[in-house]
């Protein structure tokens, strides 16, 4: 989804503080948002949008958080139909390159989840900062 060239039918944008309280609220807040928009709680699309921002606001909360900075969410729906969801903070190191985390590891897949789960996923540099987005066809 080109946000350029694409009609956006809904958007939702809110702040969030860099912290795990602020990361949780932003899967719930966009679970409620998509239930505004017709695509309710416990379907496919829900799950995998919770899925999502739970991810990519916990990785801002987690990796991209500037002590004082808060991170943004925006929810952008399009006249088609497809979902774009941006997760924007204020560090402006690039992401690496996804290794293939170790068997027994932990943590460090976050991003493969994202990639699996989404039609597409990227990166866009900001005048401070980063978004991370994904999009699906809903």
């Amino acid at each position: 989804m080109n946000t350029e060239t694409t009609t956006c039918k809904a958007e939702f944008i809110q702040r969030f503080t860099s912290t795990c309280r602020g990361a949780r609220l932003a899967r719930r807040l966009a679970v409620q948002q998509l239930d505004a928009w017709g695509y309710g709680y416990g379907t496919q699309t829900s799950e995998t949008v919770a899925h999502i921002v739970a991810e990519l606001a916990t990785n801002a909360a987690t990796h991209g958080r500037v002590p004082g900075r808060d991170f943004e969410l925006r929810l952008l729906l399009s006249e088609s139909g497809a979902l774009r969801i941006e997760v924007s903070d204020t560090r402006s190191e690039r992401l690496p390159p996804l290794p293939e985390p170790a068997p027994d590891t932990e943590s460090g897949r976050g991003l493969f989840l994202v990639a699996a789960l989404a039609d597409a996923w990227g990166v866009t540099p900001r005048q401070v900062g980063k978004t991370v987005w994904a999009e699906l066809v809903l």
